[in-house]
């Protein structure tokens, strides 16, 4: 007769409610499950995107934005430092991929040079000596800077990981569970949210850069100019929040990677829905000089090349908070409030693919994936009973016990089920016979 411990039946009895209980909630209905005391486990099994529907989305990483926004940034910087060391110079712009810039003394030309070698770009990794921007004399007076090709691949591909990290942080805002987010070759990201119906939300979430930026506005560009789209250099003509054209300076006062919380709320006065916000230490001590600075003078709140506010300074504002106000919803305040939080996007995303999965699919797949594991784990216990009898019955009931423990492990631990898993369910309990 076999004699099998009182101490291995109690830990296999008490194996067995444990995987009952926290088996159990995944079969009763939410109501059911809100309504029984606190002490009995209530989480369920995640399910993917086969199983449950959602939202698939394909991004592409514009890098070709991303190269021009950087070449913008160059043109500024070289202005800013011939304009530092008293270097007189003109025809300055864009050329293709370059930036050119002529020097009005030809015997300047080496001093330009060094001066911009010395203080634009940074070193290039894993190049000795080497930076991410080369300068080159091409004539006597004109000077032109390149990226180095491995400088811009290097940004292409750090562009791609930080906009999956910024993805990441906006989805799980949102409180979307267990998300997918993968890249796909050199420049895409795939997203997929199992559970979010709205795609187009997500993808106004996602695909929004949500870089802010606060810049002075140029009260010296004139009506004419502004119609004519005629900026001065060092400025920039945006739309504001009602189209018009307003003139702002380029160069960013303070810019939204000093932000340390935005949430929204509602204006005391008119009860609107608002977005405040709170910089950092950095960012306070800044708004706070600029704005001390330029009492009278109008600032712009820009998001994403878009003048949203462009307030008059009242006071200096040195606690480091402020709010924007416009025609928002509460809905759209809060977007706007999780976007600033999770921080902006380095480039623009393009979509690719958009499609959901719906609720009646997702359900579809759950009846086969039941319906193949409960044909499967019949089959393989009809087998293993006419096989080894008596002994077959008692290696159906571990079985059982196998997928209970299986699925208690999964919903303890808020794991993702998905169709081939539950397929490896069944082969597990093939496997789990030889045992």
């Amino acid at each position: 007769m076999i004699q099998i411990s009182r101490w291995k039946v109690i830990a296999i009895a008490i194996s067995v409610v444990f995987g009952v209980l926290f088996t159990l909630p995944n079969a009763l209905p939410q109501a059911t499950l809100d309504a029984l005391p606190g002490f009995v486990p209530k989480q369920k099994l995640n399910l993917g995107l086969d199983l449950q529907g959602g939202s698939h989305l394909l991004f592409e990483v514009d890098t070709a934005s991303l190269r021009a926004e950087r070449l913008a940034n160059v043109i500024e910087d070289v202005r800013t430092t011939l304009t530092e060391d008293s270097i007189g110079f003109g025809e300055l712009g864009q050329r293709g991929d370059l930036v050119s810039v002529r020097i009005t003394d030809p015997t300047k030309t080496q001093a330009a040079a060094t001066a911009l070698r010395n203080r634009i770009g940074a070193p290039l990794a894993g190049a000795v000596g080497g930076r991410d921007i080369n300068v080159n004399i091409r004539e006597t007076n004109r000077i032109e800077l390149a990226f180095a090709p491995e400088a811009m691949a290097a940004d292409a591909s750090k562009a791609v990981d930080q906009s999956i990290e910024t993805i990441r942080r906006r989805i799980d805002s949102l409180g979307t569970k267990e998300p997918t987010i993968i890249r796909q070759g050199t420049n895409r990201i795939v997203v997929q949210a199992p559970g979010e119906s709205d795609p187009q939300r997500l993808r106004d979430i996602i695909g929004q850069t949500a870089k802010l930026t606060f810049q002075m506005v140029d009260e010296n560009v004139s009506a004419a100019d502004l119609e004519a789209g005629r900026a001065p250099p060092g400025s920039v003509i945006l739309p504001d929040e009602f189209g018009a054209p307003l003139a702002v300076k380029r160069r960013a006062v303070v810019t939204g990677e000093m932000l340390t919380d935005a949430r929204q709320s509602f204006d005391q006065q008119s009860g609107r829905p608002e977005v405040s916000f709170t910089f950092n230490g950095v960012g306070a001590r800044r708004f706070g000089e600029v704005t001390a600075q330029n009492i009278g003078k109008r600032f712009a709140i820009v998001l994403d090349d878009k003048i949203i506010s462009a307030p008059t300074i009242q006071s200096a504002i040195p606690n480091g908070n402020g709010r924007i106000t416009g025609n928002y919803t509460a809905e759209s305040a809060n977007d706007l409030a999780l976007l600033l939080r999770s921080g902006a996007l380095p480039a623009k995303l393009n979509v690719e693919e958009q499609r959901q999965v719906g609720a009646e699919l997702g359900a579809d797949s759950i009846r086969a994936g039941v319906i193949s594991l409960a044909i499967g784990g019949a089959a393989i216990i009809v087998f293993i009973v006419l096989a080894y009898g008596l002994f077959g019955v008692f290696a159906a009931l571990a079985l059982v016990v196998n997928v209970l423990l299986i699925v208690a492990a999964m919903s303890m631990t808020q794991a993702t089920l998905t169709f081939p898993g539950i397929a490896c369910i069944i082969l597990t309990l093939a496997v789990a016979v030889d045992a």
